[in-house]
């Protein structure tokens, strides 16, 4: 396959380049051009199942997915996480009717513009670089999950612990490869053509950690909708 890179994510107008992925949910595998031409799609791009923030992120997707076919609206998942991890995984915490593809090399992430931040001791250059300093002085807020805002690391420390997460050989190269991975969910329509979008990538990374409401979702799928 064609490996498609884009230096900055793609915006609503844009055309989605076509990605072949690993079946996660089924056996065989899972294109872009699947839906092109015959409904849209809400594609969410992750980190791997490693991480505590992505997996509260799917889950989300996850309980939209009947409102989503409502509207003649699919969803796919990616997960930057080797296929067989991933089965296991979904296989003990299932998801319903969750349409999810693998792709442990993030050929899907690079196709969409989605940077894989290096992280440096002081040098700041949103969002191919950013310093320990500011990652550390970032806060991630999550009521009801965690007790105060934290910075992302002791935040996903703590979420890991409350999950019971146990990390794989897997998980640990995955988390390795790409750390800092931005991830996103991006409306295309029943062409391919992005509609909405909302990533990690934006201006000083303040949408990181973060997960757009289920209200910002379904409005824009009224907007693409059948």
């Amino acid at each position: 396959m064609e490996e498609y890179r884009r230096s900055e994510p793609l915006q609503p107008g844009d055309r989605a380049p076509n990605v072949v992925l690993d079946a996660i949910t089924h056996e065989g595998k899972i294109a872009i051009d699947d839906f092109r031409g015959h409904k849209p799609v809400l594609v969410g791009l992750f980190r791997g199942l490693q991480c505590p923030f992505c997996r509260r992120q799917i889950a989300t997707m996850g309980q939209l997915k009947a409102a989503l076919n409502e509207k003649g609206i699919e969803s796919l998942t990616v997960v930057n996480t080797p296929i067989e991890r991933a089965r296991l995984y979904f296989r003990y915490h299932p998801l319903p009717d969750l349409l999810a593809a693998a792709d442990p090399e993030r050929l899907s992430h690079r196709a969409f513009g989605l940077a894989n931040p290096e992280f440096t001791e002081d040098e700041d250059d949103w969002p191919y670089k950013i310093s320990m300093p500011t990652m550390m002085s970032m806060r991630v807020e999550m009521p009801g999950e965690l007790p105060e805002p934290m910075d992302p690391a002791a935040a996903s420390d703590y979420l890991q612990q409350s999950d019971g997460y146990e990390m794989t050989e897997d998980d640990n190269r995955m988390q390795a490869a790409a750390f800092g991975q931005l991830v996103g969910e991006f409306l295309l329509d029943r062409d391919g053509v992005v509609r909405w979008c909302f990533t990690e990538a934006v201006s000083e990374g303040r949408n990181m950690f973060r997960t757009p409401s289920p209200e910002e979702v379904m409005s824009a799928a009224a907007q693409v909708a059948h």
